[in-house]
């Protein structure tokens, strides 16, 4: 530990430039994955501007439970499929996967096919079932 903090200490410009390039890499792929909505904000979204809310989930996880309207078209199909949302396109998109995290590549592939109001449920349908909200199986 103690030669971590020397070698920090007399190349602390080279340090100063990994943590500054680490922390623009970071922010730069943050905000090409898009916002994150919470669980009062998709239910807005749907309520109140005719959000879709798509579920990039298997077929197997969606059967055991989903949130009520929502589309499946799983990960690894969507940009064959993407087609199928195209009529989506001016409205909220809320991409909904297990933890939150696969709906950042869902989000991205939406971005690239023009969608420009994608969202991602923040914790994804764990977090959704935690609050005790309603789920369709």
């Amino acid at each position: 530990m103690q030669l971590i903090f020397e070698f920090l200490s007399q190349q602390w410009m080279l340090a100063g430039a990994w943590l500054m390039l680490a922390l623009m890499l970071f922010y730069h792929e943050s905000r090409k994955a898009g916002p994150t909505v919470g669980n009062q904000e998709l239910s807005d979204m749907v309520n109140r501007e005719d959000g879709v809310v798509l579920d990039v989930r298997d077929g197997g996880e969606f059967k055991n439970g989903h949130i009520t309207s929502s589309l499946n078209i799983p990960l690894k199909d969507l940009e064959k499929r993407s087609v199928e949302l195209n009529r989506y396109k001016d409205k909220p998109v809320i991409v909904v996967c297990k933890f939150g995290q696969t709906a950042t590549g869902a989000t991205k592939t939406l971005r690239a096919e023009g969608f420009e109001k994608v969202f991602k449920l923040r914790g994804g349908i764990t977090e959704w079932s935690a609050a005790n909200l309603p789920l369709v199986k």
